[in-house]
């Protein structure tokens, strides 16, 4: 299978992205798309070099190896059992359903027929990402005492979509929960939950709060505290910082961080600041789809499995729980 002939469907912002990573990925020959704007996936097929299709059913009859799913959220759980169902690997951007209640159906359905699913966490292919679960696995830093994760955009998306999204938890923090778990082995069990909404006041009108902070106890013991905004104007920031008993380490501190420093004479980092989760993570998406590229080979790797991604959805609901109700909330 040295040139697959990969599918995908959705070609909104993240969809344009895997296209135009999934035509320059080694091994992959061809690459057909659909949308349910067949307009808009012909165009997006003839800026790209790629084949479209007028719907899922012809992109599934067009003899694709493997598929790739970027549509919304509504749509996952009906395309990831039509990809198991033709007997070809899927590849999903998260989650696997709008909510866990609805996710435990598909995971049932995946392991009764042996499908191969993995959900799109592309920061388990980030390079920081990948050195602090190498450390932490090796010993480097002894016993973790904190773990800090930060994830803030520059500015809020569209109300329309924040209105859908199901919160601040579950849109950019359940990232979070995913690389905590997947770093250092652990579950986490209980989750405190605090926000505000200091911003545009149409975000609290639809339910949602801009700025948030929780507080996450692990079945060992360490506590992780996972932060998140929707307006941080010093730019894209996405950070992790572990600190163990014999060292500590961040994911993230680069010349771009979107930070400055109050020290006199201190001039890092001293580079411009990513502006979106797109250019901050542009590397791990590509290394996310030829990973992908390499499942569908038959060579597993760091990729999320859906059990693992719905473990990260549980945790999220379990903040968002927290942060109605302002108390800790037991996850799971």
């Amino acid at each position: 299978m040295s040139d697959l002939h990969l599918g995908l469907a959705g070609v909104g912002r993240i969809g344009v992205m895997h296209a135009r990573n999934i035509v320059t990925t080694p091994g992959v020959g061809r690459l057909t798309v659909a949308d349910v704007d067949a307009e808009r996936a012909r165009q997006v097929g003839a800026e790209v070099g790629a084949d479209a299709v007028a719907d899922v059913g012809a992109l599934l009859a067009s003899g694709i190896d493997g598929l790739v799913v970027a549509t919304g959220t509504a749509q996952h759980p009906e395309l990831i059992r039509a990809g198991v169902e033709a007997g070809i690997p899927v590849f999903s951007e998260k989650p696997v359903a709008p909510d866990v209640a609805l996710s435990l159906p598909v995971l049932e359905f995946i392991a009764e027929r042996d499908g191969v699913v993995r959900i799109g966490h592309q920061r388990r292919y980030d390079r920081g990402y990948l050195e602090a679960k190498r450390a932490f696995a090796a010993g480097e830093l002894g016993w973790l005492h904190a773990i800090r994760a930060v994830t803030c955009d520059v500015a809020p998306p569209p109300v329309s979509f924040i209105a859908t999204s199901g919160g601040l938890f579950r849109d950019c923090s359940v990232h979070d929960f995913d690389v905590i778990r997947w770093i250092t082995g652990r579950e986490i069990t209980e989750v405190y939950a605090r926000g505000s909404n200091n911003g545009d006041p149409a975000i609290g009108e639809v339910g949602d709060v801009d700025s948030a902070l929780a507080v996450c106890t692990l079945d060992d013991g360490t506590l992780a505290v996972v932060t998140a905004s929707r307006y941080n104007g010093g730019g894209h920031d996405v950070r992790l910082e572990l600190q163990g008993s014999k060292a500590s380490l961040e994911v993230g501190l680069d010349a771009r961080t979107a930070l400055r420093s109050a020290e006199p004479g201190v001039t890092f980092p001293d580079g411009s600041p990513h502006t979106t989760f797109a250019e901050r993570f542009a590397d791990a998406y590509r290394a996310e789809v030829a990973a992908f590229a390499d499942l569908v080979r038959g060579v597993e790797g760091e990729l999320c499995r859906p059990e693992d991604a719905v473990a990260a959805s549980k945790v999220a609901d379990a903040a968002q729980e927290s942060l109605l109700t302002g108390v800790p909330v037991r996850v799971g």
